[in-house]
């Protein structure tokens, strides 16, 4: 990861506790807890078989929603990683 990237997981890191044991930054990010983004800011709807074991779900009506603010901040690098290379291949001349 960036540079700028680790210091800013390092400090989300340092000023959260999680049930499970950060298994996501243990492994490296491998393992990332399933979520689906739902919209702009930090909307993520929690995907995972048993999200009533995490500390960071959110039961409202029917869904669960991830508040996990690393897994909130890593959705957003994704995404803006995503959005990126995505503005690189459209900008690519087209081969007639």
């Amino acid at each position: 990861m960036e540079d700028e990237s680790t210091k800013n997981i390092d400090d989300i890191l340092a000023g959260m506790y999680c049930s499970k044991n950060f298994k996501c930054a243990e492994s490296g990010f491998e393992h990332l807890c399933k979520v689906r983004y739902i919209g702009h800011g930090r909307f993520l709807v929690c995907l995972e078989a048993n999200p009533a074991d995490c500390s960071f779900a959110m039961h409202v009506d029917d869904q669960y929603y991830c508040d996990c603010p690393l897994r909130g901040y890593l959705e957003r690098k994704l995404k803006s990683k995503n959005r990126r290379g995505t503005r690189k291949k459209q900008n690519k001349p087209m081969h007639q």
